[in-house]
């Protein structure tokens, strides 16, 4: 069925995000974008028209593509939702910039996020997830899986590399979800007011007793010697702090739900522990906690037989592309046997996510360990009642009531 026959010449082009009503399925509305066509006409919150790029090849592409821009403080940059409408022009660090700031920043970032750290840091992962799990059977046999268990690994890990207090882990959990999870951006902008003025106040302290984290090395390394102003590290502290712990905290909720869901996908990790690595590439395909990258092109590019034009709006979409028939047999069957390195649930091009690696260790080691554990693990509510996040933000359940 083409777009024309889906929709009427003149019709409005359909709102874009929508929400999904199976926490790890599309929204029933994606249906009409799938096809033979890559890319397709949506409409954002604010009337403003936008292309979706649905293709994998061509997603790969353009995020790969430097005449499109990620610079979050041009003035016609898209705005997807309401509560950034009123930024001012702010542009965030690594994700909200073009090179050669981006090269620039990413740059100082990579050694921290090598597969050599992230490997050392394993260990201490590991022990965390065992006490978590130690603390969640005592209390069991009932629990959400969100706050017992998927939200403090990632975010005691983050703190951990970052060198940043996990005492006060509350706070910052707290305004990381008003922040990213804010209906308006007056709710918005407090939430960061907040979270900038505790993590420039962390500066102060660092540069007064410096410690051994991430944090530590980037004042060491680049603040006293020039490289970068104090707004600067705290911004890209802000970034990382928030990014590092909000993404993984759906990947790993959806990823135990969906192997809860398919019983016979799980036996095979269950059987072969060997098979986590790839039972993980696979849960990011399928579930694509971020749902879209924006994107705003700084001159024409063709793409399907269309003309995307200079100042378009460009939306790819991460849970099409991860879906696309072309690119995956079978893409809606969850199998945890499949070979799905080349998904994009970590994007692509130079903002492919430069945490993927800590991503990866953290939910090898979660999933895996929960699952040796508790192989059992069921839900405890049926799966239309698990509440679930709006399409404009991360993918994932609000909570996850779980039994064993």
């Amino acid at each position: 069925m083409t777009e024309t026959e889906i929709r009427p010449a003149g019709a409005p082009a359909p709102s874009f995000p929508q929400d999904r009503t199976c926490p790890y399925q599309p929204p029933k509305e994606y249906a009409q974008w799938r096809g033979e066509r890559p890319l397709t006409r949506v409409t954002l919150f604010d009337g403003r028209p936008a292309w979706l790029i649905t293709g994998h090849a061509e997603g790969r592409a353009l995020l790969a593509d430097p005449r499109l821009s990620s610079d979050w403080g041009h003035p016609v940059f898209p705005v997807v939702v309401r509560r950034t409408e009123d930024r001012g022009g702010l542009s965030f660090p690594l994700i909200g910039v073009d090179d050669p700031l981006h090269a620039r920043q990413r740059r100082m970032l990579i050694p921290s996020f090598g597969v050599k750290r992230m490997n050392a840091i394993r260990p201490g992962i590991q022990s965390l997830v065992d006490r978590l799990l130690d603390d969640m059977l005592a209390k069991g046999p009932t629990a959400d899986l969100v706050s017992a268990f998927a939200l403090p690994v990632p975010s005691m890990a983050i703190c951990e590399l970052l060198g940043v207090p996990y005492g006060d882990h509350d706070f910052f959990e707290e305004r990381s979800r008003d922040f990213v999870g804010a209906a308006t951006s007056a709710e918005a902008d407090a939430a960061f007011g907040q979270l900038y003025a505790y993590l420039h106040e962390l500066v102060g302290k660092k540069q007064a007793e410096p410690g051994d984290g991430l944090l530590d090395e980037l004042i060491a390394r680049q603040l006293e010697e020039g490289g970068l102003d104090q707004n600067e590290v705290v911004m890209i502290a802000l970034v990382l702090l928030v990014a590092g712990h909000e993404t993984t905290v759906n990947a790993i909720a959806l990823g135990a739900l969906t192997l809860m869901q398919h019983p016979e996908q799980l036996d095979v990790l269950l059987r072969d522990p060997g098979a986590i690595p790839g039972v993980v590439e696979e849960l990011l395909r399928f579930t694509s906690v971020s749902d879209y990258m924006v994107r705003m092109a700084k001159e024409d590019i063709e793409v399907g037989g269309e003309t995307i034009g200079a100042g378009d709006a460009v939306l790819v979409s991460i849970t099409l592309m991860n879906r696309d028939a072309k690119a995956y047999e079978n893409p809606d069957t969850f199998d945890a046997r499949r070979s799905a390195r080349h998904h994009v649930g970590f994007g692509h091009g130079i903002h492919q996510c430069l945490g993927q690696n800590l991503a990866r260790a953290e939910l090898e080691i979660a999933l895996g360990t929960l699952f040796t554990r508790i192989p059992g693990l069921r839900l405890a509510v049926p799966l239309d009642e698990v509440s679930i996040k709006a399409g404009h933000d991360a993918q994932g359940p609000v909570e996850l009531l779980v039994t064993w």
